[in-house]
């Protein structure tokens, strides 16, 4: 069995003051802010980092580790399959920030859902969110 290159990559489940979950809305789903690990960056650098690019949040603190998730996917730029780790943060921002949406990245969207609506997102997302989903309620 061939053994996949592993990409390492951070991201963040922010939340506001109202409780509410940001979601960016990228290749027709809903999705977190996350990304590939820079050299030499530490992985809360990373997904600091990270969400600040893809939603525009300037103002963004990590809370605490929630989890890591594994997919596998064919990766455009090494040209091959490959396995993506992703470490998790649950971050604090604030609802006032501005967000600005990344669309280099595809980013063509970014909301702050609340409790009430977290179903509509839910089910048009990936597997993956909903295991960072699940370790954030399980806090």
């Amino acid at each position: 069995m061939m053994t996949l290159k592993k990409i390492i990559a951070a991201g963040g489940l922010v939340i506001n003051e109202k409780e509410e979950i940001l979601f960016i809305y990228r290749r027709n789903h809903w999705d977190l802010p996350k990304g590939k690990l820079d050299e030499g960056e530490s992985i809360e650098t990373c997904a600091l980092r990270e969400v600040k690019e893809e939603t525009g949040i300037i103002n963004c603190t990590i809370e605490c580790y929630l989890c890591k998730t594994f997919h596998e996917y064919f990766d455009k730029w090494v040209k091959e399959d490959v396995i993506k780790e992703t470490w998790w943060f649950l971050m604090k921002s604030s609802s006032s920030e501005l967000l600005k949406p990344q669309t280099e990245e595809d980013i063509n969207q970014i909301l702050w859902a609340n409790q009430t609506d977290l179903n509509k997102y839910l089910n048009n997302t990936y597997p993956n969110i909903l295991e960072v989903i699940n370790s954030y309620k399980n806090i």
